[in-house]
């Protein structure tokens, strides 16, 4: 499970019975604690299990599920990569909410953050851009089927009709900066992610596992 084999399944047409077949046996070993892994309490929403890393390719698989903890952003859901990202969608219905954002330092009604990170800890820098911020289209992506977004674009990952769902994240680094929109009133801070432990990360593996076998089952 690596990059560049997803890469390739996604532009070949093969991504709906390739991905899938690509994860399990990477998810099968984190679910029998055969890999040091940690998943992470994503601020924005789910549990990222990141799979690889390599110079400027990563790979991670996220969940969404009721059934473990989650966190939530210390600013706002809406956010822009500093990567291009590819997202396969395993299972679920993820809607991918693309914004338009336009400046207005006297009537902004969000901040814009860069987010500066540093091993486990985000540091939410303010600036003194404010902006508009209103959805301008919605693409909704459902269990098969992939959406890319440039770096840069702000965004916004919304579940449609069910809180379950996981993707496969295909990201290429590039020089843009990670941002996120706030309150204006925000100042700078500091934000912790939360590893989980083995336990919940196998779980979380687990859950896919079998949401995947479902699929297969159907």
């Amino acid at each position: 499970m690596n990059y560049e084999t997803i890469e390739r399944a996604i532009h070949g047409g093969e991504a709906a019975r390739a991905v899938p077949a690509l994860c399990l046996p990477t998810l099968t070993k984190i679910a029998d604690g055969e890999v040091p892994l940690r998943a992470v309490r994503h601020p924005l929403g789910f549990l990222c299990l990141p799979v690889q890393r390599k110079g400027r390719l990563g790979v991670c698989v996220h969940v969404w599920t009721a059934a473990l903890p989650q966190t939530a952003s210390s600013t706002s859901a809406v956010h822009a990569h500093s990567w291009d990202l590819v997202s396969f969608v395993l299972y679920g219905r993820v809607g991918n909410a693309l914004m338009q954002v336009v400046d207005d330092a006297q009537g902004g009604t969000h901040r814009v953050f860069q987010v500066h990170s540093l091993g486990d800890v985000d540091e939410m820098r303010a600036t003194r851009r404010l902006v508009r911020c209103v959805e301008q289209r919605r693409e909704v992506a459902v269990g098969g089927s992939a959406y890319r977004l440039r770096a840069g674009n702000f965004h916004e990952s919304v579940l449609e009709a069910s809180p379950e769902a996981a993707t496969v994240v295909l990201g290429r680094v590039g020089t843009a900066s990670d941002l996120s929109l706030g309150p204006p009133d925000t100042s700078t801070h500091r934000v912790a992610r939360q590893r989980c432990e083995a336990r919940e990360t196998a779980e979380a593996a687990q859950i896919v596992i079998e949401q995947l076998m479902n699929t297969v089952r159907a």
